[in-house]
């Protein structure tokens, strides 16, 4: 079936001011650029209303079709890559739409227990699925280097276009948080895990581990506005928000975790933080410092390393290369060191099995991986949901975008969740590591509570 391609006005706020009146519906989704015009980042992309949705809960995958489900025990991945070639969606070049259609949604962290064997010792206690993933005919595509606005449809267009024409957007309660923010750990529980990890550390078992702690609070009103209030402070390249039919995620993630283009791989791990100053002078020597840092490059590259294993199962023999290392990216609240890894994706393989290769990403467990996944669900009292998992699609072309699920919100039975960590090495300092997760923290959970005012 062709692929329909309908201009529209471009504005630099357009996906924004598109996607509001549908916020409130069920399996609506925007992954934002943070209006970068970098090539790298640089696409909004809506879509609402899929032809088909897979929700993976406690190892079964139910698939949602014309009003019809059917659920399954296979490996979730599987049945994305299995839905996305059933649909009979027709390509054109990636050059200009990497997204044409096709699936999108988040695949959360615990998908890791399709993966690899791991203990069952946090708690569930949120009620979000294990993975949401839906099949769109359709997407509006903003591309703010091109000053682009672009409908891409497998259907005739004009009906797509008289339903977005009419959406109008509700009234929205203000939102507001209702309490002050609980952390799951106090400082010195925070410290015992931390000792706890060193101890794993000296004896062998790892290299590194991920610590996180989470902060949640009790909130009314609209998750959007929490949303577009969170983006106007921190914009971040691989920004989004999922919304389902009773919870949501509002991520503003600032990490690439995979991407394919044509045939080649791109990964872009985060492992080095330290928080943006205020002065020019000292901020400009804070980047130095991290970019100097032994500890920090010794961090990236435990994780660089990891990846490239990681990618390595799936990429053409040979063809993984580590371009740049150790370069420093800077954000709203914090300077992050970035390393990035490119390999070649044989024909006779998917962007879905290289995601679920890798998954989940290193430079948020620790290595190596699994032992590291370990000692977490040994330390962290609650699992992890969609947090550190991916959010992104994998499209009808071949293309795939997807981040790691750093820096993002859980919207679940009116309570707002915020988890944030760090890596832990020998030679770590327990202060400064938690300290470390605090500035990143602060960077939502303060315009968070300025709209308590």
């Amino acid at each position: 079936m062709q692929l329909h391609l309908t201009a529209l006005p471009y504005q630099p706020n357009a996906g924004l001011e598109l996607f509001a009146p549908l916020a409130g519906h069920p399996w609506s989704i925007l992954l934002h650029s943070g209006h970068r015009d970098h090539s790298e980042s640089r696409f909004d992309i809506l879509v609402a209303a899929p032809v088909v949705t897979l929700v993976t809960r406690n190892g079964t995958t139910e698939i949602h079709h014309n009003k019809q489900s059917q659920f399954s025990d296979d490996d979730p991945f599987t049945l994305v890559q299995q839905q996305l070639m059933a649909a009979g969606m027709e390509a054109a070049t990636q050059a200009l739409f990497p997204f044409q259609g096709g699936a999108l949604g988040f695949f959360g962290y615990d998908l890791a227990r399709r993966i690899e064997t791991l203990p069952t010792l946090a708690q569930s206690d949120l009620h979000l699925p294990d993975m949401a993933v839906g099949i769109y005919r359709w997407a509006i595509i903003a591309d703010h280097q091109r000053l682009t606005l672009t409908l891409v449809s497998h259907d005739d267009p004009m009906p797509l276009l008289n339903w977005l024409s009419r959406a109008i957007m509700p009234p929205l309660e203000p939102f507001h948080l209702c309490g002050p923010w609980r952390a799951n750990m106090t400082r010195a529980e925070y410290g015992k895990k931390f000792r706890r990890i060193q101890q794993h550390l000296l004896a062998g078992e790892c290299y590194q581990v991920c610590l996180a702690q989470r902060f949640n609070a009790p909130y009314s009103g609209d998750e959007w506005l929490a949303f577009c209030h969170l983006l106007a402070h921190n914009p971040a390249p691989f920004s989004a928000f999922i919304r389902l039919a009773e919870q949501a995620v509002l991520s503003l993630s600032p990490e690439r975790f995979l991407r394919v283009r044509g045939a080649e791989i791109q990964a872009s791990p985060i492992k080095g933080t330290l928080p943006q100053l205020v002065d020019a002078a000292t901020n400009r020597q804070q980047m130095m410092r991290l970019a100097t840092s032994p500890k920090d490059q010794a961090e990236n590259l435990m994780i660089v390393d990891l990846l490239r294993n990681d990618i390595g199962r799936v990429a053409q023999p040979g063809s993984v290369r580590v371009p740049s290392l150790f370069a420093v990216e800077s954000f709203a609240a914090v300077h992050h060191m970035v390393s990035t890894i490119t390999a070649i994706l044989p024909e006779d393989r998917t962007a879905c099995e290289l995601l679920r290769a890798c998954f989940p990403g290193g430079s948020i467990t620790g290595a190596p991986k699994v032992r590291a996944m370990e000692i977490l669900e040994q330390l962290e009292p609650q699992r992890r949901s969609a947090w550190c998992g991916s959010i992104g699609y994998l499209s009808c072309c071949g293309a795939m975008d997807a981040n790691i699920a750093i820096r993002t919100l859980l919207v679940d039975n009116k309570h707002v969740y915020c988890a944030v960590g760090g890596g832990i090495v020998a030679d770590s300092d327990e202060e400064t590591e938690y300290q470390e997760t605090l500035s990143k923290a602060a960077s939502l959970l303060l315009p968070l509570e300025q709209l308590c005012a």
